[in-house]
């Protein structure tokens, strides 16, 4: 007796079914662009982490950004938007029974962060101690000062 090997989609080749197979390799391209992508050393893609928090006067914003210096970050501020990027470098060596073992992790990020209010980006203070990037936003006047009529219907 044969193994023969089940392929569940291959009867979607078929004239009838061919667009049920188009459907998949577009669920499989979609997937794909979602799922984190691995870069050439075996390393998932680095994307910090961001909260964000709002106050009357400010918005406040940290990212966690472990294992760089403040001198590889590059922050842009814009009156909607803040822009991180930097380039990873790590290195991690151990040593056991005799056996040395190094890991290398490079790699670049780039993220864009919308803001949900306009601030004063001339104003923008920053700090970034233990691996946290932690940005404060000071609101544009007019954002602060705003006041919205509500209508009662």
């Amino acid at each position: 007796m044969a193994l023969v090997r089940w392929e569940p989609f291959r009867e979607f080749e078929m004239e009838p079914f061919r667009e049920f197979g188009s459907l998949q390799r577009e669920m499989n391209r979609l997937f794909d662009s979602l799922s984190p992508r691995t870069g050439g050393n075996g390393g998932m893609a680095f994307v910090p982490a961001a909260e964000l928090q709002e106050t009357p006067e400010a918005i406040h914003l940290k990212l966690e950004i472990p294992g760089m210096e403040a001198k590889d970050l590059d922050v842009q501020v814009t009156a909607e938007a803040v822009a991180i990027s930097g380039e990873r470098k790590s290195e991690t060596k151990t040593e056991e029974k005799g056996v040395t073992r190094s890991e290398f992790r490079y790699g670049s990020f780039r993220r864009v962060i919308p803001l949900p209010s306009r601030i004063q980006h001339e104003n923008v203070q920053a700090n970034y101690q233990n691996g946290v990037l932690t940005l404060t936003l000071p609101k544009a006047e007019e954002e602060k000062n705003k006041v919205v009529k509500v209508n009662i219907g």
